[in-house]
């Protein structure tokens, strides 16, 4: 059965997104002209050009328009909000562009769920046009779909009212109705308003992630969640860092990591004891706790393997390999920067003193974080003598670190006597000189920008900057998701899903508290590998990706449990007349009886964990929606073996075992299980 369920169309999942742009005006022409005359305007593969993950999507609004890429046919704007952060709230139109790849030629129908109106072109034929109030439209005419790329075309009108959104669909005679794989969607890269798009989006997130607005002080972080980021705290840092590290740091971030986003703060020839004299400073401010001491040598071996299983290597370069990653963190300086015992408690709290640090917080128990830390500093190269620091040293650096803009980022136990102009007053022409000039100017911090920076920053400049006062779910989280390496792990290691279908799976109020690292139960706890915590990215990161899949932040409510139905899913669950879905799936205190080579999800904290509509699609089809699933597919086109029950309907059958599983730890168990 599984054989003829994978689909026809590129398996992978491209989607997780890249930035590259790029496309010669040779290759422009070529697809202008290839539209007009490839038959039923089908590009075939051989003659292709290239393309890039995603749709493009132009969004319209009171005159305006702006151009970015989606990974599919989604979207979710509630009312009141903007759908783009360069564009006013209100009433608007989308528009994608791009390609559907298939791998054999075969007649497809769409379908929208949607509140407002759409129009859908396929290889330049309109195959389905529709208004509906909160509604699902009716099947489209056939489209035929070729090997190759396939042009597309989806123009949407928001409503007058009520939340915009928007979910395409489409079917063919070897499946049923699912939302287009993210895999088979396709832009031709380089258009010009996309270019323009992503610098203006590169500009912001560069003014957002640097901090720009510390120093230069402008909208009010209430108007957008990440214009409070912070920067780590430092009450008490002399007790938590080597002055030696802090000396290095100082004089020049970047040379202690390529990623770094402090900006080089001291310059010229006093460099390094301007560098010197602040760090003394720093060093000075202890806590009042004494100073703790490393773990225990012996424990660095139940360290290496505690390393591997939790997958640090997806944003750090191993301590055991020499070789440098300008896209990974280092980890041989670990003992050069943390003070002795300090690192076990990073490693149990990181943002103890820097709430929006990316470091995840894994919840290591106090065994773990001593076993972890020992591997690290095991491999770790040595710390370098403190440089002397006399009082006249200290007293300088308290002046340097007060006066040069330290603590328009970092919070201490001093003034900030430090005051960049105003971000109303900093009119576009002047930014090309100080924070944004090609070398250092011996005054302004120098972030290192490279030219395409500064001239995304330059962009975004030009613009009225309104976009840092609109929040965007769907912005927040793609942003924050691609910086916080969430796709490092998600689909690349055994156990976690694939990135791209979070946002149409999860019950966003229960993402937000994974996230968050408050739920208290592993739902694959057969896996070594762990979720961690992001606390203070969690709520916009979950509310994202519902809003990327077209879905609202909040799940709405459903009908009462229908009780005669869930009796019914309860017979299904177990062995006698049912799927025997207890050999696989534990629930609650109730293990699975069966477990040969893969166990399933506790059934418990599926009804809190899953949105209904994925439940449904999953259970129709697993390996639709993940080929390498263990779940055996169960349903052939609509029909269940189980012909005595419900009248062998999927559909129906389905929503019983729903009814059933809502009830969440107080459903009764199967008869046959008790």
């Amino acid at each position: 059965m599984a054989e003829n369920t994978t689909g026809r169309f590129h398996a992978g999942d491209p989607a997780e997104n890249s930035m590259k742009f790029v496309m010669t005006l040779k290759q422009t022409l070529w697809l202008a002209l290839a539209l007009f005359t490839a038959g039923q305007g089908t590009l075939m593969a051989q003659d292709a050009p290239k393309t890039n993950p995603g749709l493009m999507v132009t969004f319209t609004a009171d005159g305006a328009s702006d151009t970015t890429t989606y990974q599919n046919v989604w979207l979710f704007a509630e009312l009141g909000k903007p759908i783009s952060p360069f564009l006013n709230p209100g009433k608007f139109t989308a528009t994608w562009d791009g390609f559907i790849s298939v791998d054999l030629r075969d007649n497809y129908t769409f379908k929208a769920e949607l509140n407002g109106t759409v129009k859908i072109e396929v290889n330049t034929n309109v195959v389905l046009e529709a208004t509906a109030a909160s509604g699902v439209t009716e099947p489209s005419n056939k489209a035929r779909l070729n090997k190759g790329l396939n042009p597309i075309k989806v123009t949407y009108t928001a409503p007058d009212s009520g939340d915009a959104y928007l979910r395409l669909q489409w079917s063919s005679p070897d499946f049923a109705y699912e939302p287009l794989p993210v895999s088979v969607l396709t832009h031709t890269p380089g258009v010009e308003a996309l270019m323009k798009g992503t610098q203006l989006r590169l500009g912001r997130e560069l003014f957002i992630e640097n901090r720009c607005v510390k120093c230069h002080v402008g909208p009010s972080p209430a108007t957008l969640p990440d214009l409070a980021l912070d920067a780590p705290d430092f009450k008490g840092i002399g007790s938590r860092r080597n002055a030696a590290w802090l000396a290095h740091w100082i004089e020049n971030p970047k040379a202690s990591r390529a990623l770094a986003q402090m900006p080089k703060m001291v310059h010229g020839a006093t460099a390094k004891a301007d560098a010197e004299a602040m760090a003394a400073y720093l060093a000075s401010l202890k806590d009042a706790a004494t100073t703790g001491a490393d773990p225990a040598a012996d424990l660095a071996v139940k360290g290496g393997k505690l390393f591997e299983s939790l997958h640090c290597v997806a944003c750090h370069v191993s301590p055991t390999e020499d070789k440098a990653d300008p896209k990974r963190l280092a980890l041989k300086q670990v003992k050069q920067k943390f003070a002795p015992g300090d690192l076990v408690k990073f490693l149990q709290k990181p943002t103890e003193h820097y709430e929006w640090i990316r470091m995840p917080n894994f919840h290591l128990k106090t065994e773990e974080a001593n076993e972890l830390a020992a591997f690290l500093l095991s491999k770790a190269d040595a710390p370098a003598a403190a440089p002397a620091a006399g009082a006249d040293a200290i007293a300088r650096g308290k002046q340097l670190v007060t006066t040069t803009g330290c603590l328009s980022c970092h919070s201490g136990p001093d003034n900030n006597q430090f005051a960049g102009k105003r971000f109303g007053d900093l009119t576009a022409d002047k930014w090309t000189g100080g924070c944004l000039a090609e070398t250092e100017t011996g005054k302004a911090p120098f972030f290192s920008f490279t030219k395409d920076e500064r001239a995304a920053l330059q962009a975004f400049a030009q613009t009225d900057r309104t976009s840092l006062k609109r929040h965007v779910a769907a912005e927040f989280a793609e942003r924050h998701a691609r910086n916080l390496n969430c796709m490092e792990c998600h689909g690349k290691f055994e156990g976690f899903p694939v990135f791209s279908i979070l946002g149409g799976k999860l019950k966003p109020e229960w993402a937000t508290r994974f996230i968050a690292g408050e739920v208290d139960y592993k739902p694959r706890p057969w896996i070594e590998g762990r979720m961690p915590g992001f606390p203070k990215y969690a709520e916009g990161v979950a509310h994202g990706l519902a809003a990327q899949h077209g879905l609202p932040a909040k799940t709405p409510a459903e009908p009462a449990i229908d009780k005669e139905a869930a009796e019914i899913g309860r017979q299904l669950i177990g062995t006698d007349g049912g799927f025997s879905c207890i050999a696989c799936h534990a629930i609650g205190k109730l293990g699975a009886t069966q477990v040969f080579e893969s166990a399933g999800i506790n059934f418990a904290y599926t009804g809190e964990r899953l949105l209904p509509s994925f439940f449904h699609r999953w259970l129709l089809n697993p390996l639709r929606i993940d080929p390498q699933t263990k779940m055996p597919v169960y349903f052939d086109q609509g029909n269940s073996p189980l012909t005595d029950v419900l009248g062998g309907s999927a559909d129906k059958q389905i929503n019983a075992l729903w009814q059933y599983i809502r009830q969440g730890k107080d459903m009764p168990m199967p008869k046959d299980a008790q």
